[in-house]
């Protein structure tokens, strides 16, 4: 199984899309991530080579993946562990929440990506 690889410009286009276009628990966190209200600056749908991320990061070089009901599916789960262990492999640590972690607990989910990005280099 191999994700799908876009284009350079097929990602920055799909980035484009995803931006105009998140889901109500992308703002919801978005809304506490933005403005640099955990001390760095956060991207959203940001592209990281062939793929598009929900939260980047730079400074902690820090991802943040929203997994909503489609992730639950046993090909979609194999394709999120194959695209973690690529962005892993290029030096960037992954944390992933389910859309019921950040509806139900949003401060314990900001709690905690605000401790990774201590921990980060």
């Amino acid at each position: 199984m191999q994700c799908q690889h876009w284009s350079r410009a097929e990602v920055i286009t799909k980035a484009r899309q995803l931006r105009r276009n998140m889901t109500r628990t992308e703002h919801l966190l978005w809304q506490r991530l933005r403005k640099k209200q955990l001390g760095i600056r956060f991207r959203r749908q940001h592209p990281i080579g062939p793929f598009v991320v929900d939260f980047y990061a730079h400074q902690s070089k820090l991802v943040i993946e929203i997994d909503g009901d489609y992730h639950r599916k046993k090909q979609q789960k194999e394709l999120d562990k194959l695209r973690d262990s690529q962005l892993i492999a290029a030096g960037l640590k992954v944390l992933r929440y389910t859309d019921d972690q950040v509806i139900s607990n949003l401060e314990r989910v900001v709690e905690e990506i605000r401790n990774n990005c201590q921990n980060c280099p």
